[in-house]
């Protein structure tokens, strides 16, 4: 137990500064982090990381190894390829070994590669020597044994040594020839079965769209080397045989007889003999030859239709190859040149406009669907105006996309020379595309500069902005209403029977009246229309979950001040702003008078609002020109017909931490950290996220992390829990 506490703490040691003992605790960390990896990507066809995380994990591994080569472990990643076969198969042992692959991941990396070739042959800088260049497939490697021509079995690679007999669902494959002509007695033919882009996306629609058999047991695909994955290592050959597989052949295993005397004139003969093989691969005789190949490849990745993930270079002759040998899981006379894991070159077909719950109008580009860090990027944010003018991006352009983990893909470059003659300069609309408003910049009160983001002045008449608001209406941190989710509310909406916040409200005495009828919708636990197995709307099985939603509702007729303020979607007032004027004005009937009064900037009411500790200019902007809207200030006038906002609990300005500024982290025992933080606002403190030397005080409860370490590095008081508790009591 002790060496797994010591592997984490090691985690972010960089690997020269390693001790001996830390190192060993670093390979038994790796060993089981890659491991457990390999079976989520080769197993269960469900990467748990991305192939940058992955391959990062790998690379320290290796370093460590070489660093300390007396550590290495008898189950070291490096001896290692894929994982073990499935038991849903017959297991196939391979005549000949299917090993990995090293990798490059810069051009530097490549030099380094041909001289090591060049060390180990003994040739000299002046002596030729030759090497293929084709794309690295991103798909599931495969090994095809025919015998007397015919084909008698199909396995996956596996762990290297035996791999998944999967003959049957390979002989549905189109690709692959059943029966081969003049080829060697045994011929072993291994390529990449893989899925394309095209044929991945209508995959996963009619995954999503079929409630059948194949819908129970498949979820739609992550990307298309999953896809593929799945589909050929079916239990059930016409699922296999439903999906479209494609198959490139570019090495083999055991044959019977030579096929060639150089790797380019063997892949030639697989053509001959009916294989698919690889249009991009080249014969290169320098690393600079080598390089400019990958370049091309690279630019024209987003056209290939189907997933690449760098380019393989191989010795071309194969005595060299043969002299050469392997070490480890590779061979020495290959090595493959990943593309950066997290970047694509894509082309960007059309720029649309999103109008969000704001009224934010946001430029999304449509892409050519490209595989970026192991998802299937098809959209990317262009941010706003100003960032389309200065990159002067183009639809129809070629673009450099990046992806990093979570964050929403963006464009980052555009590849100008490859600009078609007919793309125009892009021009953005002055007018909202859902309701045909005025779209503005707005000027910023306390700068006088106009925002970069046009926005929609169209409000609650917005369609776009109607539903978005509703949205947020019912959302956690506002109304929060049992069974009465986002999709709901859009259904809703379409359907016209849900406009604006008081039509939710309104839906039982509608129900009763026989105005609506939401008894032909099923819904389910999430309060969404439950289909039928040929994804249809079911009829009404009961009626009890409408009348779920109906209680709901009603639980939600009386709402506190500050969570009816946040509801109203108002520009620049979110959860702290609106518990802000609920404190301040005690009642919203009060905010709502005031925000009317403080149209005039000279008047007492201005004056006020601006008083309030963290309210600025832009956020009382934001409040008046809401109120300043008729539509606006009559759906609030409808509204508080069916909703009473409670009156602010009273601060207490005497207590302990009034006006005190204070933190909360770990797990509390006797509160939740919600409740914590509403008895810390009660009192009169200000809660904040995150710690600063502006803090007071921090509460930590247990497994407390990086913020109580923070705390004591600045010198703030640190109360535990039991400490708060005497505190809150006022």
């Amino acid at each position: 137990m002790a060496a797994k506490k010591k592997a984490e703490d090691f985690s972010s040691i960089p690997v020269n500064k390693l001790s001996p003992e830390e190192a060993a605790a670093e390979l038994e960390r790796l060993a089981e982090v890659i491991t457990r990896a390999d079976q989520a990507y080769y197993e269960h066809d469900k990467p748990a990381i991305t192939d940058a995380q992955y391959d990062a994990l790998r690379r320290r591994n290796l370093l460590i190894e070489k660093r300390f080569p007396k550590l290495k472990r008898k189950d070291s990643p490096s001896d290692k390829v894929g994982a073990a076969p499935s038991t849903k198969f017959e297991k196939s042992k391979h005549a000949v070994p299917m090993l990995s692959l090293d990798n490059a991941f810069n051009d530097e990396d490549v030099f380094d590669f041909e001289k090591r070739v060049r060390r180990f042959l003994g040739l000299g800088e002046d002596e030729k020597l030759a090497f293929t260049a084709e794309p690295k497939i991103d798909g599931l490697s495969l090994n095809l044994r025919y015998e007397g021509g015919a084909l008698k079995v199909a396995a996956t690679r596996g762990d290297g040594e035996t791999g998944e007999n999967v003959t049957g669902n390979v002989l549905t494959i189109g690709d692959i020839p059943t029966a081969l002509k003049a080829a060697p007695d045994i011929f072993e033919v291994r390529g990449e079965v893989y899925m394309s882009l095209e044929e991945f996306e209508a995959l996963n629609e009619r995954l999503e769209r079929d409630a059948g058999e194949e819908a129970k047991t498949h979820e739609p695909f992550a990307n298309p080397r999953n896809a593929a994955a799945g589909s050929l290592r079916q239990l059930d050959a016409a699922i296999t045989a439903a999906r479209p597989l494609h198959f490139f052949a570019y090495a083999w295993g055991e044959v019977s007889k030579p096929l060639a005397e150089t790797q380019w004139d063997a892949i030639q003969r697989f053509k001959k003999l009916g294989f698919k093989i690889n249009r991009l691969a080249k014969r290169c005789e320098s690393v600079d030859e080598m390089l400019a190949h990958y370049r091309q490849i690279e630019a024209e990745r987003a056209t290939l239709g189907y997933d690449i993930d760098g380019v393989v270079y191989k010795v071309d002759r194969l005595d060299y190859q043969q002299r050469l040998g392997y070490v480890s899981r590779a061979p020495r006379w290959a090595i493959a040149h990943k593309f950066p894991a997290e970047k694509a070159t894509t082309v960007l077909e059309k720029i649309d406009i999103q109008v969000g719950r704001t009224g934010k109008l946001t430029p999304v580009a449509r892409l050519t669907p490209v595989t970026v860090g192991g998802v299937v990027v098809s959209n990317a944010t262009l941010h706003n105006a100003d960032y389309i003018e200065e990159k002067d991006i183009r639809e129809g352009d070629t673009v450099t996309i990046q992806r990093a983990g979570d964050v929403i893909p963006q464009v980052v470059e555009v590849l100008k020379e490859k600009r078609p003659k007919s793309a125009k300069k892009y021009v953005f609309p002055d007018h909202c595309p859902v309701c045909g408003s005025h779209a503005v910049n707005e000027v910023n009160p306390n700068t006088g500069k106009a925002d970069v983001d046009r926005r929609c002045t169209g409000g609650l008449v917005c369609g776009a902005q109607a539903v978005e608001r509703l949205k947020h209406f019912v959302s956690r941190l506002a109304f929060d209403i049992e069974g009465l989710g986002e999709k709901q509310i859009a259904a809703f909406h379409e359907e016209g029977i849900i406009k604006e916040p008081a039509d939710i409200f309104t839906l039982r005495a509608r129900q009763e009246a026989d105005e609506i009828d939401l008894y032909r919708y099923d819904l389910d636990d999430k309060g969404e229309r439950k289909k039928d197995k040929n994804g249809k709307e079911k009829p009404p099985t009961n009626q009890k979950s409408v009348q779920n939603l109906f209680d709901g509702i009603d639980e939600r007729r009386s709402i506190s001040t500050a969570r009816f303020i946040n509801a109203l979607g108002i520009r620049h007032v979110g959860e702290t702003n609106a518990r802000l004027f609920a404190n301040h004005y005690g009642d919203f009937n009060a905010f709502y008078s005031a925000a009317l009064k403080a149209r005039d900037e000279e008047s007492e009411a201005y004056q006020d609002m601006l008083s309030i500790d963290g309210v600025g200019a832009l956020v009382a902007r934001g409040v008046i020109d809401f109120f300043d809207e008729e539509h606006n200030r009559d759906a609030v006038d409808h509204l508080l017909k069916e909703v009473t906002p409670e009156k602010a609990e009273t601060v207490n300005a005497s207590s302990a931490v009034a006006g005190k500024t204070m933190v909360f982290t770990g797990t509390l025992e006797t509160m939740t950290r919600e409740e914590a933080k509403a008895r810390a606002q009660a009192l009169g403190a200000k809660v904040s996220g995150s710690i600063s030397a502006k803090t007071d005080y921090l509460v930590a409860g247990l497994k407390a992390g990086s913020k109580l370490k923070k705390a004591e590095e600045l010198g703030v008081a640190v109360l535990t829990e039991a400490e708060w508790a005497k505190l809150a009591k006022g």
